[in-house]
């Protein structure tokens, strides 16, 4: 009786032994068959890519991506490794996730792994750059629920940052004369991180750029969009919104001496002239170190980059209902609204900004008549702005707030209020008595020594400005402010530092109903 009990259990273990051996070797079958993705999470390792920065990892990404399109969606999975790629294309429902400890390495040119152009109908009124998106490092055309996340980084690698063969592709130099006979013909020339076109709920969060290209982050006509604790540091543009609407950006870091570093537009790049709207940029920096110093650290000088924050040059549709708040510019140039294209700039609230070594000026505000626009038949405009708590120091003696409109349409209902400004200083007697050439169809960058040290004004109405400090470190000859053409001006506690002789205000024949309140250097002149 015994002896058959010892049996029984022998046979039991056996085949216990026997399942479980059949159990894990249909497991093993399985890892390494069609992969069964846990949690609708495809790591691209599973579909072949390497992460070891040599062998092209671009195709087994893509392999993933299509995989986890196919499922319904969900998160691609870039662990850990460096990932040389070419063009990496997104889909609907998809979240590129960029795990801590890796980084997707842009490809050299010559690899020639970058998605051709393409085609672009009609005549482009805009550069090469904005005209094409597949030629992308990432890139998306015409999608919903586009995520990219992580803490990882992208490296542009072999981006280029020259637009220069784009430009003549897409024969944008010439908008003014086209030619109906210019054939297309595409060319592979990877010179953007990440370009997404018309796509909507987009998330773009907690990643790192370094040495973008021509652009690190490119988005046109893209509807209900996220870019959060982004931190970039590039050779070009940082991030470019281009004629979206319903965006947020926050809490990034931008340093782009060779470029703006946050710029709005609303450029003629979907063949329309569609507006930039319901945008809100809040917390972040914008600086224009020598690149690659704001990643290490080390935030080297190497005169003043660029860097700034910008509402233009592109402005076919024009930008409306915007709020800027709780920045901060560091060497780089000033704050920039340009609506030179024959679309309008309105409502836009700024407020809480502080500027440290400002080159070319800290606040600059125009309107123009370049009209690069197709069927343009608006004159550019603007209107209801509000720009309020700035402090900027270490401001170049070239420039200080220009503040200019159009002669036949001047800016209207701009108001700024508690800003104080501290001048380099050391303007002339004879750079006082310049006066600048108007804008006109020029490209709208101040360029010239104004003759007033704090404000130029030109072709304004209905202007307030309170509660104004300016000061300079060295004694500057010129006037704190300059008024031709401006009618409705209201000053109320505007205090200038002024040299010896030398006049708080400039009030041009063409200047009327003024008010001014509690600002004795004006009222005792």
């Amino acid at each position: 009786m015994m002896s058959k009990d010892r049996t029984v259990g022998k046979i039991r273990k056996a085949l216990f032994l026997l399942l479980s051996i059949f159990f894990l070797s249909s497991i093993f079958r399985d890892s390494n068959a069609a992969p069964k993705d846990i949690n609708n999470v495809f790591n691209v390792r599973t579909y072949g890519a390497v992460g070891d920065g040599k062998n092209l990892d671009s195709p087994a990404i893509n392999k993933a991506i299509k995989a986890a399109s196919e499922a319904g969606g969900g998160t691609v999975l870039v662990p850990a490794g460096t990932y040389l790629s070419g063009s990496i294309r997104l889909q609907s429902n998809i979240n590129l996730l960029i795990d801590v400890g890796a980084t997707i390495l842009g490809a050299p040119q010559e690899m020639n792994v970058y998605d051709e152009t393409e085609p672009f109908e009609g005549q482009a009124y805009q550069d090469g750059g904005h005209t094409y998106f597949h030629n992308s490092l990432i890139w998306g055309e015409n999608l919903n629920n586009v995520f990219i996340t992580g803490n990882g980084m992208i490296h542009g690698g072999g981006l280029t940052k020259d637009s220069g063969p784009l430009d003549r592709l897409c024969d944008y130099n010439n908008w003014r004369d086209p030619n109906p006979d210019r054939k297309f013909i595409p060319i592979r020339l990877g010179n953007k991180a990440i370009a997404l076109k018309l796509c909507k709920n987009v998330l773009i969060r907690d990643i790192t750029i370094a040495h973008g290209g021509h652009f690190a982050i490119l988005v046109t006509g893209c509807d209900n969009m996220t870019i959060d604790n982004v931190t970039m540091d590039t050779n070009r543009d940082g991030i470019d919104i281009d004629c979206c609407r319903n965006t947020m950006v926050s809490n990034c870091r931008i340093n782009a001496p060779g470029d703006d570093g946050l710029c709005i537009k609303s450029s003629f790049a979907l063949s329309e002239a569609r507006i930039t709207e319901n945008l809100t940029i809040t917390n972040c920096q914008v600086a224009g170190f020598k690149e690659g110093t704001l990643l290490d650290g080390t935030m080297q000088t190497d005169g003043w980059g660029q860097g700034r924050l910008k509402f233009g040059t592109e402005s076919s549709g024009g930008y409306r209902n915007c709020v800027v708040s709780n920045c901060t510019f560091r060497n780089c140039w000033g704050l920039a609204l340009e609506e030179v294209d024959g679309g309008i700039l309105e409502n836009i609230t700024i407020t809480n900004i502080t500027m440290m070594n400002i080159t070319h000026y800290p606040i600059y505000i125009t309107t123009g008549k370049r009209n690069r626009t197709g069927k343009l038949t608006d004159v550019s405009r603007m209107k209801n702005v509000l720009i309020s708590n700035v402090i900027a120091t270490g401001i170049t003696s070239r420039s200080g707030v220009q503040i200019t409109g159009l002669p036949e349409l001047p800016i209207d209902g701009l108001r700024m209020e508690n800003i104080r400004l501290v001048f380099e200083g050391g303007g002339t007697e004879d750079q006082a008595g310049i006066i600048p050439n108007e804008l006109g169809t020029g490209y709208p960058e101040p360029t010239a020594t104004m003759p007033a040290y704090g404000f130029f004004v030109r072709h304004v109405k209905n202007l307030e400005l309170a509660d104004i400090t300016t000061r300079f470190e060295k004694d500057d000859r010129r006037p704190a402010t300059m008024f031709l053409d401006v009618h409705g001006l209201e000053i109320d506690n505007f205090k200038p530092q002024l040299a010896d002789g030398v006049k708080a205000a400039v009030f041009g024949a063409d200047v009327s109903d003024v008010t001014i309140r509690n600002s004795p250097a004006i009222e005792q002149e």
